[in-house]
This record gives C-alpha cells, structure tokens and sequence, in this order.
C-alpha cells in the first residue's frame, strides 16, 4: 500500500525539514501567550470521523458496543478485510460550512477533527501513500474545506493526529490478530512518513490552534515523544500540542508527570475532582462512542452538557464535546438538538464561563459552581430548589450582585464565616441560573467545614469528599457520584463541623449494578464502626438510599467520617452519591 520508494523520500523529506529549535525550555510569560487563547475559549468540539462511520460499529452482522472508532481493533478485522471500506466511504453530504455553524450556534471557539484516527486512514488527499481520502469516492479535502470555514466563522481550526498506526506496514508492536510479516518491519520508515504527513498538515492549512496527539501508549517513548514536539512547533512556533505527543500521562485522568512534554492535560471522559493548576481539557462524548455508533442511542440530556462545560470550567479546564459524523458526512440529530440547547444557554450566560478562571473555594458548594473573572465572581445555580446561595469563608466583602442572562432580583449579606445571596425573585429558567457577584476586591476565601443546619441534619455530598487511593473518583454529569471505585485500599471521607451534638440517622444514596451486588464497606465514626452490603440497584445509574443505622456525635468540632471497603465484587464497589445525617 505505502511504496517504498515513497517512503524513502518522506524520511528523506521529513529530516531535510526537521528544526532544529529546542522548544521544551520555554519561558513562562512566553508560555502563557502562547496559550491564552486555550484559556480563554473553555468550550470545543471534537470530531470523530473515518472510515469506521460506514460499518457504524457492525462488523460481518454483529454489533459491537462501546467506541465504534475501535471497531478493526474490537473486530479484530485484518488490515486486508477492512480496506474495502475505502471504496464505500462517500459522504456526499458532508458541508464544512454547516458543521461549522452547529459549533459556532452552541458557542464552541475551537474545532478539533480527527486528521488521522488508529486505523490510520489520513481524511486529507496526502501526498504520501494511498490510504487516504483523496483515493475514495468522494476525491475532496474536508479538511480544507473546513479551515476556510472556520476561518471565516473566527474558529480555530485544530487536529487529533494518532500515533499508532493499526495499517501502516512498518508500524509496530502489532496487534496480536494483525498475521501480517514483521521480519521487513522499519519503524523509521513509519516515522518519517508520520511527520511527513504532519508537516503537510502544518503548511498547507493555514495556522492551526493545536495538535491533539493520541495512541502513545504503543511503540513510543519519551525520546520520540520530545522530538515531534519540538518538530511541529518548528513549523508553527504558536502552536498548543496536548500531552499525549510524550509518555507521560496518567491514564484516563489525563494530568501529565513531571520531566515530559505537552502543553496540557487530557482527562478523558472524566473531569477532575477538584481544580488543577495546570492547564487542562477535558473530553468527552454525548453517547457512550466517539465515531458513529448506528445503535448508541444512549445520550447525555444537555442539561448534562452544561454542567459539565461548567464544571470544567469552574475547576480551570476546557470541555472538549465529540460528535461523530455518518459515513454520508451528516452530524446526528440528537448532537445538532443537544448543542442547540447549550448554545441558547451560552447566549445568555456566557459571561460566566468564557475568559473565566477556577473556583477560589476549595470545596465544592452544594447549590451550584462559582467561576471567577478578575474581582468578579459568577454563581451558577443548577439545584433550583435553593433560594439562598451561601460563600461560605468568602472575607472579601460583596460591593453588588445581579442576574445575568435573565430578570430576576437578587441580595447578598454577610453571615457568620462568609456570605450568603438571596434569589429574591428569580424566575424559573431553561438551564441554571447564574448570578454576577462584585466584590470589593481580589477574592480572598479561607477553608470552612460543612456544619449542620438548625435541625442538626448535614447532606455530604461526593463532591466534597476526599478520595484516597488509585481507582475511586468522582464521576460528573447526571451521576455526581463517586465511581471507579475497584481499589478495596481506596477511601472516602468527609469532615464536617458538628454544632449541634446528638445521636442521629445515617443514610447513604448508592448505586449498583446486579453484576456488581455483592460487595461490603464500614463506616467508620471515631470508635463506632458499622459494616454494610451493597446490593444491586439496577444499574450503575439508579440511586436508592441504604440505613447504616445511628451514629452519636457526641461533642462539638470537626469530626470525621470514612468509608473503606471491606470487598469488592464486580467492576466497583458502589457509585457513591451522598450520605445524609438527620
């Protein structure tokens, strides 16, 4: 498929061109230039689109869930009986100017498009090789088709490139399926046509916003990882390159390790627990695939897309949205009626999340999300059922408040240990509300325990917890709960201000999946210890409550309380939403 000849001169090429500038010792004013547009933009959309939209996840009458852009992989499909593919990929109904209007309408400021995804399918007509678009049905070039238009539309035009290659003849370590001969294999050969192909990515289509590097984790290492970085930037000095272009990233939480290249973080279907104070983006699908899947239904509502955009946003990152393209060139309904619904709720409340900052609280508060724009903050309300919206620790004072987006009257007030504002008269919304807060100064905000309401009851929710251990963290969106949860030397805890001693009822809000039913935890209180069985609740989304029984908190101050399994069954112990003390 690739000619050896045509390999030779994009090695030749690739070196001729190579820079030589070192760009790993870069200067932090430099670096916060280079990336402020990133930081400022906070919402984009990810494009999954290849040749994997024509089987949608069907493979010889069988359907295989989960990513449909796996599907050679899942299928275990051998490189020959997945090439035919090319003559069938024909979307004649692709239109660079329409998919850039449904970003534009849902307020993304970017567009990251798979280049070239695992199956290593190039969706431009390179020049290397025939396994590309240009060798189709179709015979146009998307992608530059959509850099005018994002141009045009003021979007950054950015592209996700893989590093593993499951066709190219001279990428290696294989899959354990792929029987093609290794003894000729060069990886060279395979590198140079990698960068040859990046190089015709970064001088043919105009300046990009970033590159977005993926499947590092085979036949890479630090070295290389250092030397394309500093390649591609020696074509586009400006540009943003994620961390998966190194070794260095932790998993799907994405936060690189330190001694590594790459300009942010990659937290992948999950948001971070609590703010970071490097640069991240998190990604995210609206069903439960990145390409096209003909049989995921499964959607995210977008009230669930908001929350994540601004809890993203709250804690200091990026929500990167995927859609996946048909194999005719269409963005699925479900997506373009989602991303309608949040791009009516950013022209309102926009103010709130672009050009914002992180949360100054360092814990979560259990009405909503606080993003902050200079000596301004903004209060993001998503439990409508609260009237009061408490700053608790917040010393600086409040110089005005008002809603955004919408009519409504609001007050603030100072309380003991901070503030608190009143939704005097705040009209039901489409989406949560958000209230401007102008205070008098830089937002200075010191730590403060959860404390019992006037009853004694206190709700602990998983947003506040504190999770020790390497598998259990908080799962965003609808959920709100701690999951992942397969460590039994993982914890959870929660400490909290007791002002009103006595012996009470606790209660923990849970969810199981019958394969999963089984497991045990305690509770532990000072001395007091109980031990509890989850059972199955139905799914990993249906949360129902479970009496641990009476606890006495018998004096006042902080007092801790943990939960740590005893076994675990199944994928996870339990998706922990809340416990409650009444």
């Amino acid at each position: 498929m690739f000619l050896a000849a045509t390999i030779a001169l994009a090695v030749i090429g690739s070196k001729a061109t190579l820079p030589t500038q070192d760009f790993t010792n870069e200067s932090k004013p430099a670096f916060d230039k280079r990336m402020s547009w990133f930081r400022e933009a906070r919402f984009g959309m990810f494009i999954h689109w290849g040749l994997y939209s024509v089987p949608a996840g069907t493979w010889n009458g069988k359907d295989y869930g989960g990513a449909s852009e796996w599907l050679m992989n899942s299928a275990r499909v051998p490189v020959a009986d997945y090439e035919p593919l090319r003559e069938k990929f024909n979307p004649v109904n692709f239109d660079a100017k329409k998919w850039v209007a449904i970003a534009k309408g849902a307020g993304m400021k970017y567009i990251v498009i798979t280049s070239k995804h695992h199956e290593g399918f190039a969706m431009w007509p390179s020049k290397i090789g025939d396994w590309n678009i240009g060798n189709t049905q179709f015979q146009r070039d998307p992608l530059k088709e959509l850099s005018v238009e994002c141009k045009k539309a003021g979007i950054k035009l950015c592209f996700y490139h893989s590093i593993m290659d499951w066709h190219h003849p001279d990428f290696i370590p294989r899959e354990d399926y792929d029987k093609r001969p290794v003894d000729k294999v060069n990886f060279e050969n395979y590198v140079g046509v990698l960068k040859g192909q990046l190089k015709e990515l970064l001088t043919e289509y105009g300046p990009l916003g970033l590159l977005w590097f993926d499947g590092e984790w085979k036949g890479w290492n630090h070295t290389r990882g250092v030397d394309l970085y500093n390649y591609v930037r020696g074509f586009q000095p400006n540009l943003i390159v994620n961390n998966r272009i190194d070794v260095g990233r932790g998993g799907m939480a994405g936060m690189t390790t330190e001694g590594h290249v790459g300009d942010y973080g990659t937290p992948e279907q999950e948001i971070p627990a609590t703010g970071i104070a490097t640069d991240w983006e998190s990604c995210m699908t609206m069903n439960g695939s990145w390409g096209f899947h003909a049989n995921d239904n499964n959607w995210k509502s977008a009230d669930t897309l908001i929350y994540n955009l601004v809890d993203c946003a709250s804690k200091g990152g990026n929500y990167l949205l995927n859609v996946g393209p048909t194999s005719l060139g269409e963005i699925p309904s479900p997506s373009v009626d989602r991303l309608a619904l949040v791009g009516d709720w950013l022209s309102k409340n926009g103010e709130a999340v672009y050009k914002t900052s992180a949360s100054p609280f360092p814990r979560q508060l259990s009405w909503g999300k606080v993003t902050r724009k200079g000596n301004s903050l903004y209060l993001v309300n998503f439990d409508l059922s609260k009237q009061t919206l408490d700053l608790p620790g917040l010393k600086t004072a409040i110089k005005s408040v008002k809603v955004i987006g919408g009519a409504g009257s609001v007050s603030a007030r100072p309380i003991d240990g901070g503030w608190t504002v009143s939704l005097d008269r705040m009209p039901k919304t489409l989406g949560p509300r958000v209230v401007k807060v102008e205070l008098a100064g830089k937002p200075v905000v010191e730590a403060t325990l959860p404390t019992q309401s006037k009853d004694g009851s206190i709700t602990l929710g998983a947003e506040i917890a504190t999770i020790e251990g390497s598998t259990a963290q908080l799962e965003g969106g609808d959920k709100q709960a701690i999951g992942f949860w397969s460590n039994p030397k993982d914890t959870v805890s929660w400490d909290f201000s007791v002002s009103k001693p006595g012996t009470y009822n606790m209660t923990l809000e849970y969810a199981c999946e019958p394969a999963a039913a089984g497991s045990s935890f305690q509770v532990k209180v000072g001395n007091q210890m109980v031990k509890a069985d989850v059972s199955s609740t139905g799914s990993w989304s249906t949360f129902k409550p479970l009496s641990l029984g009476q606890f006495s908190f018998p004096t006042t101050g902080k007092t801790r309380i943990t939960i740590s399994p005893v076994k675990i069954v199944g994928q996870g112990m339990m998706n922990l939403r809340k416990l409650r003390i009444s």
